[in-house]
């Protein structure tokens, strides 16, 4: 990507969504984010391999939901597009599948309104998450999912970069009780208990940047799925053999960090709406 930005886009700012993409490999980047992201990175080296795998576990994830017979998907936070995007993993398996994208990032919106355009089944939103009034409300999510059946709604990679004062336990909350019974809130989030000095580093980095970084305890996390019942093994942390989740990658060889710690920073689940 050159340094030319959209209007409005201010390339000398770093942003989490194109720091992601950085993470990825991608390209839809700017200099003020690979440099803040090659900061995490000179801490925590591992976090290239982590965004790998939290790419992947969306993909696992989707097709586990697939499974439970959901058709409908609104990915929040949904970032820049990369490889194996929501609607791409969902249709392989539920080929009637539709997926609203939520962003506010007007990078992201404007490269996913490029690529993933399909108004019959894909939207992307350039919108708030924090605002799920307006969200739930908005046309194009309106046009596509309807609220009185199952849906899906993803949290991926998303909660820890809001902090405390946006209400993120009242917001997350907001969308939990527009769904229909039989829906799904799927959940990955960083740990804050496992390795403080570490997390509190980057959280002194990621203040460069539009977003903070807020890890949160496994209590605090696991507060995010009020009264849905969690999927055994529940809220699940690390990213080693020791995670058996139905929605987990079969070859524990492709999910291991070297330091375990580090591993154990990962928190993911699935809720579903009784």
């Amino acid at each position: 990507m050159t340094e030319q930005a959209p209007q409005g886009v201010d390339p000398h700012i770093p942003n989490a969504s194109r720091m992601y993409d950085f993470f990825l490999g991608g390209k839809n980047n700017f200099k003020a984010d690979r440099d803040l992201a090659e900061l995490v990175l000179s801490v925590m080296p591992e976090v290239r391999e982590g965004t790998r795998q939290n790419r992947a576990l969306i993909g696992r994830v989707v097709q586990y939901l697939c499974d439970q017979g959901i058709t409908q998907f609104l990915d929040l936070g949904s970032g820049l597009p990369a490889q194996e995007n929501v609607h791409e993993v969902a249709r392989r398996f539920t080929p009637d599948a539709r997926v609203v994208y939520v962003d506010n990032d007007p990078v992201a919106a404007a490269h996913g309104r490029a690529l993933l355009a399909d108004p019959a089944r894909v939207a992307m939103v350039e919108a708030d998450v924090r605002r799920p009034e307006q969200v739930l409300a908005h046309p194009e999510v309106t046009a596509l999912l309807d609220f009185d059946r199952p849906v899906a709604v993803l949290m991926m990679f998303l909660l820890h970069l809001v902090p405390d004062e946006d209400d993120p336990q009242g917001f997350v909350a907001a969308y939990r009780d527009a769904l229909a019974p039989g829906s799904y809130l799927a959940v990955t989030h960083v740990a804050g208990d496992v390795a403080p000095a570490v997390t509190a580093r980057i959280s002194e980095f990621y203040r460069q940047a539009n977003t903070p970084f807020c890890p949160r305890s496994y209590e605090e996390v696991a507060a995010f799925f009020g009264d849905f019942e969690l999927i055994p093994p529940g809220l699940a942390t690390g990213m080693g053999p020791e995670v058996v989740w139905p929605f987990a990658d079969p070859d524990p060889e492709t999910t291991m960090f070297l330091d375990e710690d580090i591993a154990r920073l990962g928190l993911a689940g699935i809720g579903r709406k009784l």
